[in-house]
């Protein structure tokens, strides 16, 4: 067990702190210009900071979330997420009135998608959440009716449009996940989860075939990763599971957490998984395929206590799972680890 594995760098000081939302944290490299973005939802708005990889310059930006007619708007936001897609990258942000989507240093928006707000007042609160770039073109976005939105999205230019609605959970969309291994041969290439933990697997194309549906056991899915054609699901039980995507076999279960599970990432090259929870503790695991046997272990590597915080978004900053982010509810601040 490596319990040097990571140590804590600089923490990146941020205008506002985050609030408590499931992946509450984004990260995007931008390689050629060594900067790395980072975004962090509080209340109405998004906290972002690009960062030089020296450390020595930081910048600032925040994002309103946007309602039609409207100037300045209190609606929620419940998610903001880099979609990285072969031609662009595009940060997405979804709240209780709809779906903006920017360049990828926020500077314009390119898209808005307004959700249909029910003429009476229902008990069921609207909103979008759950974000997921897919293959070449695609971004799918998650509602709380359980409706999954899959845009298709041009080489340049904010011609983005609607082009198809699955309709598969019947439960609010927690999260969404596209295959990260960049392997072509995967044939699951989507995972989306709901609020009682339901999970469906989906082949992208013109139109998403539904390959699979994992049943949850009653208890919330809030993070949700693919990788290898290996689903990687974290539960409101603090367990994390690993699943055959396209069968629904269970190859390992974990008592990972002693609280909610807020967030999970995996380091693609590296097969490291990061997992993040209510119970202050983030952990590092290490993920092997056995290709010959078909089956998937999972290995405690690294843990790291953030005293008195309930985290809530955690990624790795690059895709070897070098350093890893964290932030954690009423903290304003983004807290960096490194491999040492």
């Amino acid at each position: 067990m490596a319990s040097n594995m990571y140590h804590k760098e600089k923490s990146i000081q941020m205008k506002s702190s985050a609030s408590a939302l499931y992946n509450n944290l984004s990260v995007l490299r931008i390689a050629p210009r060594s900067l790395t973005y980072f975004t962090v939802v509080h209340a109405n708005m998004v906290n972002m900071v690009s960062a030089s990889w020296d450390g020595l310059n930081y910048s600032h930006r925040q994002l309103q979330s946007k309602e039609a007619n409207v100037a300045t708007s209190s609606s929620l936001i419940m998610q903001a997420a880099w979609c990285v897609l072969p031609s662009r990258d595009i940060l997405v942000l979804t709240s209780q009135k709809g779906i903006q989507m920017y360049e990828s240093d926020g500077s314009i928006m390119v898209y808005w998608h307004a959700l249909d707000t029910p003429e009476t007042q229902t008990a069921q609160a609207v909103f979008a959440r759950g974000i997921a770039a897919v293959r070449e073109k695609y971004i799918c976005v998650g509602i709380s009716s359980g409706s999954m939105l899959v845009f298709d999205v041009p080489i340049k230019g904010s011609n983005i449009t609607l082009s198809e609605v699955l309709e598969e959970h019947k439960e609010s969309i927690t999260d969404l996940a596209s295959e990260c291994s960049g392997s072509l041969e995967c044939i699951a290439d989507m995972v989306s989860a709901d609020d009682s933990g339901n999970l469906c697997v989906w082949k992208s194309g013109e139109d998403f075939q539904l390959l699979n549906k994992i049943p949850g056991f009653d208890m919330s899915c809030s993070s949700v990763k693919l990788w290898k054609g290996t689903v990687v699901a974290g539960y409101g039980t603090g367990q994390i599971r690993l699943y055959e995507a396209v069968t629904g076999i269970v190859h390992a279960e974990v008592n990972a957490h002693a609280r909610w599970i807020y967030s999970l990432d995996i380091a693609p090259f590296s097969g490291l998984l990061l997992s993040a929870a209510e119970d202050s503790l983030v952990r590092v695991w290490h993920l092997t395929m056995t290709p010959e046997t078909n089956s998937v272990e999972i290995v405690h590597m690294y843990n790291e206590c953030v005293t008195d915080t309930q985290i809530c978004g955690a990624k790795f900053c690059d895709g070897d799972g070098y350093a890893f982010a964290v932030t954690g509810y009423d903290l304003s601040e983004i807290i960096r680890y490194t491999q040492v």
